[in-house]
This record gives C-alpha cells, sequence and structure tokens, in this order.
C-alpha cells in the first residue's frame, strides 16, 4: 500500500516535467559549465620557450608552437584535438553442451548367522531384509547459446585536454550535440592518451585512448518513444511475476 501511494505521488511529478517539453525541441547542452570551457578559460603554467628561451621568433626554424615547422599537437590543459572513432567490430559465439548421469544402488543381508531369517518372522509382512534398500536416480541437462553481435560506428569528434598529468598523460574530454528537427543526437568521448601517440595532424584513435569512454545516443521525440513507459519501467521492477 505504501509503494502503491509513493507512485501515485511520484507519476504527476514526471508527468508535468515531459508536459513542459512539449511542442519543444531538445535543449542543448550549455557549453559554459563543461569542462572543457573551464581548462580553456584557465591559464595554464608557461612553457620554457613562453619565459624567454633564447631563440629568435622571426626565424623559420623557431621550436614555438607557431612556427613554420613547429610542433602544434595538443599537449597541455586548454588545446584542442581530434579524436577518430571507427568501430568495425563482429563477434560471434556458439555453445552446446549436454549431461547425462545414471546411478542404481542396492543393499540386502542374504545371510548372516541365521539372523535374516529370524528377523523376517518378527518384522511385518512385506518386509525383508533382501534386499533391504535399493535406490535408483537418473539426470539428464541440455543446454544451447549463442550470440551474434555487429557493431560499425564511424566518428570525428574534437576534444580538449583538460588535464596534465605528473607522468605526461593527457586527459582529454570532449562532446558535441547536434539537433536535427526534435531529436538531438550527442556523442561524449573522454579519457587518457600519451602525447607521443598523437599524429602530426593532431589526430588520434579511439583504440589508442586508455579508459575510453564513449557514448553516442539521443534524447528527443523519437527517443521518447522507444523507450517504455515509465510505469511499465516500475512495474517491470517491483513485480515479482
Amino acid at each position: 500500500m505504501r509503494c502503491a501511494l509513493m507512485l501515485i505521488s511520484i507519476l504527476p511529478v514526471a508527468a508535468c516535467g515531459n508536459l513542459e517539453e512539449v511542442g519543444r525541441a531538445p535543449a542543448l547542452s550549455p557549453i559554459e559549465s563543461s569542462d572543457e570551457f573551464r581548462a580553456m578559460t584557465t591559464a595554464s603554467l608557461p612553457t620554457h620557450t613562453e619565459r624567454g628561451a633564447p631563440n629568435s621568433e622571426a626565424s623559420l626554424w623557431s621550436g614555438s608552437r607557431g612556427s613554420l615547422l613547429g610542433d602544434r599537437r595538443a599537449s597541455r590543459a586548454g588545446d584542442i584535438m581530434t579524436v577518430v572513432i571507427e568501430i568495425d567490430d563482429k563477434a560471434e559465439i556458439s555453445n552446446s553442451s549436454g549431461r547425462s548421469r545414471n546411478g542404481a544402488q542396492s543393499m540386502g543381508i542374504s545371510a548372516l548367522l541365521g539372523l535374516p531369517e529370524r528377523l523376517n518372522e518378527i518384522l511385518p509382512n512385506g518386509i525383508d531384509l533382501n534386499p533391504a534398500v535399493s535406490t535408483d536416480s537418473t539426470s539428464t541437462f541440455s543446454g544451447n547459446g549463442s550470440v551474434s553481435r555487429k557493431e560499425k560506428l564511424t566518428l570525428r569528434v574534437a576534444v580538449t585536454v583538460i588535464e596534465r598529468l605528473p607522468n605526461g598523460v593527457l586527459r582529454i574530454q570532449g562532446s558535441q550535440e547536434v539537433r536535427v528537427n526534435f531529436e538531438l543526437r550527442e556523442l561524449i568521448v573522454t579519457g587518457f592518451v600519451r602525447p607521443e601517440d598523437i599524429s602530426r595532424q593532431n589526430e588520434i584513435t579511439y583504440d589508442k585512448i586508455a579508459g575510453a569512454r564513449i557514448s553516442y545516443g539521443g534524447r528527443g521525440q523519437i527517443s521518447d518513444v522507444q523507450q517504455p513507459r515509465y510505469g511499465q519501467q516500475i512495474s517491470d521492477i517491483i513485480l515479482p511475476f
């Protein structure tokens, strides 16, 4: 009864939240509240060349990032790089197992110094010491299972270096939102990369990202229709059958 009352009190609140979005496109996430924006707007420590290293900014062979042959790869907080996501995975697993077991046991006393005959006379009718105990068991098991999965995803997304760890590894994070009519597609990428794995084009493939977290989904009218209603989700959790 208490669970039912709680459910009744929660449903109007959830319904009011959804009613506010009727006729409106999904709102984009504000950029100013993201970790990428904070990393870009926070001043980083100056490098050796920025503190006045003896090289001329007018020279084409300068080692600074703005020179013709300078290294423009992301290397510090606030820098931007590109992550190339090309996932084409396919897995098929098939398994079959079977088990069968038969067992039988029998125990009796046919002769023991004449004691079985004496005991049989005392025991009630129908009880005999030969056989005294007899058991029989049979067990059979059969199982089959198969898994077939295929995923293909090709994306490119710009990410921001939000932190340079003490060991030199870069922590990256990036997000991308594309709204088409009333459907919003979201792409989120986070992880850790080594500066030496970044190509001269300032790009890195997803398989070189340690602890990679890649999320590709969406929200909007189409995604909302594909999801079961709140009542159905709650009933699937509560109902024991």
